[in-house]
């Protein structure tokens, strides 16, 4: 099989030389790019993201990924958005700013600082993975690794209705003083909370179910 070609979204949001370390560990052709048309074009769509929501989604808009995300959605083609990457798929953070950014919108919700003993999150944790998942096949019951303040609440969304109703996503959770989103699968758009590139064994197997999918 060919390798598939992977674009980890250059929108200058901090070192992600381990992710592509990680994605071409696992059998991805990988290119860092911001170039429009090389990010159109990939097999996959990965989206970083680190530090500040706000400035994280200026970076990304300055980018052209809200266009960028559309377009590949429209015709099916897989992203899957990381950490701070995952967030910007929301449709707004309470984190503060001088400068607010509306995030991307993919998904309904808002990003609010944990409610927890000690924040941030930063370690190993375990992950309440629904039925059916397949980007943790095989991993279902192993640890993933969080760096975070931030996160979208326990999430559930209302169950599809009617005869044209689209399939619900399927989303994972994790607990660090409460229940939040550490995961949503929905469709060919994916993201996680954690970082599959610093998650040891059980990242790599992430990533590579999410790479022979595309």
């Amino acid at each position: 099989m060919t390798a598939r070609r992977v674009v980890v979204l250059d929108h200058g949001s901090g070192n992600v030389h381990s992710a592509v370390r990680a994605l071409e560990r696992v059998g991805a052709a990988v290119e860092l790019t911001a170039d429009r048309q090389r990010a159109l074009d990939a097999h996959g769509l990965f989206l970083p993201g680190v530090g500040n929501f706000h400035a994280c989604v200026r970076g990304m808009r300055a980018a052209e990924a809200p266009r960028i995300i559309d377009v590949r959605l429209a015709g099916g083609r897989p992203v899957i958005g990381v950490c701070v990457g995952m967030q910007a798929l929301f449709e707004s953070s309470t984190e503060p700013t001088e400068t607010p950014e509306e995030g991307l919108a993919e998904w309904p919700g808002t990003v609010e600082r944990l409610i927890a003993p000690v924040v941030p999150h930063m370690g190993w944790s375990e992950v309440d993975v629904p039925t059916g998942s397949a980007l943790f096949a095989g991993v279902e019951t192993e640890r993933f690794y969080f760096v975070h303040s931030y996160a979208v609440h326990e999430w559930t969304l209302p169950e599809p209705q009617g005869a044209f109703a689209v399939v619900a996503p399927r989303v994972t959770h994790a607990t660090h003083g409460e229940r939040f989103v550490a995961a949503v699968e929905n469709g060919p758009l994916s993201a996680t909370q954690f970082h599959p590139e610093k998650s040891g064994d059980a990242g790599l197997h992430l990533l590579e179910n999410w790479v022979r999918s595309l």
